[in-house]
């Protein structure tokens, strides 16, 4: 503070300025006095704003500031630690990636499931093509994954490329052994508890991934 003072003074020096009122944190503390070419502070007003005392010695004053004492250091010592910064949530890649690697999920899904609703014919090797494709991109997704939650959200995503490919194995198998009983029932994706529980899955995962914080279902497990 008194390095403060010393160059407040001698920029009021420089600038030959006349006296002043000298503002300490807001509040007056009298006076800045010019007397042949130099600014003075009362050095009492210095020792009753910085709590400090003046002694006046034959041939010296004294002026002596406070050091802190054991309760201020106890109360530095005391104050709470200060918050853990919240974890990361899904990161903005990760969580763009798997909402379009859903999308294609569910395309998949949906081209699977015209075998149950129309009985139409598995020609050629498209169920393979989509299944293959689908389980490159989630390797990529993989990949983005940087945060802890973005791990826990591949695994939900993993889980529900399980099901989902389970599940159309089984509908293509069943197609191509001609079950007509299974494959051509107007109520047959109604009915199909597997599949609800993939859509369910495909819903919350979405939901999910465009809040950006992790969550769980137990409809992906």
């Amino acid at each position: 503070m008194l390095t403060g003072f010393i160059l407040f003074a001698g920029i009021l020096l420089a600038q030959n300025t006349p006296d002043r009122a000298l503002i300490v944190n807001g509040k007056s503390a009298g006076m800045v006095v010019q007397m042949g070419g130099h600014a003075y502070v009362d050095v009492e007003t210095v020792a009753q704003f910085t709590n400090g005392s003046v002694t006046l010695e034959p041939n010296r004053i004294v002026l002596t500031f406070p050091e802190a004492g054991p309760a201020a250091v106890a109360a530095a010592s005391s104050a709470p630690a200060p918050l853990a910064p919240p974890p990361p949530g899904l990161s903005r890649n990760f969580a763009s990636l798997a909402i379009a690697e859903l999308a294609e999920m569910r395309e998949w899904r949906g081209a699977v499931g015209t075998i149950l609703t129309y009985g139409v014919p598995v020609v050629g090797t498209w169920p393979q093509d989509y299944h293959d494709h689908i389980e490159a991109n989630l390797m990529q997704v993989a990949v983005a994954a940087s945060t802890a939650a973005d791990q826990d959200a591949m695994q939900l995503l993993r889980n529900e490329f399980s099901n989902l490919t389970q599940w159309t194995n089984g509908v293509v198998s069943t197609r191509q052994s001609l079950n007509a009983t299974n494959t051509v029932r107007p109520d047959t994706l109604q009915s199909d508890q597997a599949l609800a529980k993939i859509s369910d899955c495909s819903r919350f995962l979405n939901s999910m991934l465009v809040s950006g914080v992790f969550a769980d279902d137990q409809s992906c497990h």
